[in-house]
This record gives structure tokens, C-alpha cells and sequence, in this order.
């Protein structure tokens, strides 16, 4: 949402000063663009969140995403390399982190489950660690 309220506020500025100088419309015509970008990105990015989830299953872990495209992913505890637990400037300001999983393949090697808060990424990322050894264990020769 802070990304789209930050694109609308640029796109808006430059939309006023290129009208000042060029185009000489009514003031809410650059006025009317930044409300309406606005308004679109606040509701997309709603959506997004509204429309992202995960779950731990019993041998993998799966996320499903997307707005316009749906994206669906599981991804085995047998092919997990490593679990990081990461906070951006922002996430950090929110009180928020994300859990971060690499895992063995070259498309995507790794998924983000952002928006947790701090404990609840240090948890995740415990707990999928716990299942990844215990899944090398089961799958070992």
C-alpha cells in the first residue's frame, strides 16, 4: 500500500507540474489521476494480501497467490536447503518479518512467506527446519 501511495504521489506531481507547463487543464485533472491511482493500488494491494496464503502440511509446504494470476506451489521438506528469517526497513517499522525458504532447483529457487511477525517468522522458520532434517532423515538410503 506505502508503494502505491508513494507511485500515485509521484505520477500525480509530475502530472501537475507537466500540466503548469504544457497543458494548462483544470488542477483536478492531475488531481483526479493521483485518486485514481491511488485508489486502484490500495485496492490491489488489498487484494494481494487478502488473496495470499500458506499452509504446513505433512510433507510440504504449500502457498497459494495472485490476483490476476494464481500461483500455487508446494514445496517438498526434502528439497529445502536453508530457512532464513528476514526484515526490511519497512517490515521492521510494522513490527513485521518474512520467512524465507531456498530450496534445491534452479526455476525459483526460493519462496517468501512475508507478512509474519517476528516471532511467528522465527517459529515457522524452526519448524521448518525441524521438518526438513526429519524428511533428509526419511528419505536417506
Amino acid at each position: 500500500m506505502l508503494r502505491s501511495a508513494i507511485g500515485a504521489t509521484v505520477v500525480g506531481v509530475a502530472a501537475f507540474f507537466l500540466n503548469r507547463a504544457t497543458l494548462e487543464l483544470p488542477v483536478f485533472v492531475p488531481v483526479g489521476l493521483f485518486a485514481v491511482l491511488l485508489v486502484v493500488g490500495i485496492g490491489f494491494a488489498a487484494l494481494r494480501y487478502r488473496l495470499w496464503g500458506y499452509e504446513v502440511r505433512g510433507d510440504s509446504l504449500y502457498l497459494e497467490r495472485g490476483v490476476l494470476t494464481r500461483v500455487r506451489t508446494v514445496v517438498p521438506f526434502v528439497r529445502i536447503q536453508h530457512v532464513d528469517s528476514a526484515r526490511g526497513p519497512v517490515e521492521r517499522v510494522l513490527g513485521l518479518a518474512s520467512t524465507v525458504v531456498y530450496t534445491a532447483g534452479s526455476r525459483g529457487a526460493d519462496v517468501r512467506v512475508p507478512g509474519l511477525t517476528a516471532d511467528g517468522s522465527d517459529e515457522l522458520q524452526d519448524r521448518l527446519k525441524g521438518l526438513a532434517i526429519r524428511a533428509e532423515g526419511d528419505d536417506a538410503v
